[in-house]
């Protein structure tokens, strides 16, 4: 149905040919040049999603870096949950597991396993009451 509403036209979409012209631009470039573009150009690509990466995150994502980090799903849930309580998960829950691990001098799956469970969760707040803003 859709090819009948659409002319065949349509469909044969083709590049214009301007290789001759946007090689003009480069067409003196060393090998060495031209792998310094490529890092340039491919850098400007990437740039804006690494912008994105530090500005957001997701509550999945942060369960997924502790899934990484060696936590099982169901304290990866209950670690994120309790950021979200406290409002701090953009900080990122494994920072969070870190941060709390370097104050008390504990691992850190013991430091995540213990805001699972809702400990510490004072000491938490204390850590991250300053980039809170409070």
């Amino acid at each position: 149905m859709i090819k009948e509403i659409i002319s065949k036209e349509e469909f044969n979409l083709q590049r214009k040919n301007d290789f001759e012209i946007r090689r003009e631009k480069i067409k003196n470039l060393s090998d060495d040049e031209l792998k310094e573009r490529f890092w340039e150009l491919a850098n400007k690509v990437v740039e804006p999603m690494i912008e994105m990466a530090k500005e957001y995150t997701s509550p999945s994502i942060e369960r997924s870096v502790l899934l990484r980090m060696g936590f099982n799903s169901l304290q990866s849930k209950a670690i994120v949950d309790k950021c979200l309580e406290l409002d701090i998960l953009g900080k990122g829950a494994g920072h969070i597991v870190l941060r709390l691990a370097k104050e008390e001098n504990i691992s850190y799956k013991e430091a995540g396993e213990k805001i699972a469970k809702g400990e510490l969760i004072e000491k938490v707040k204390e850590i991250f009451k300053e980039l809170k803003g409070e």
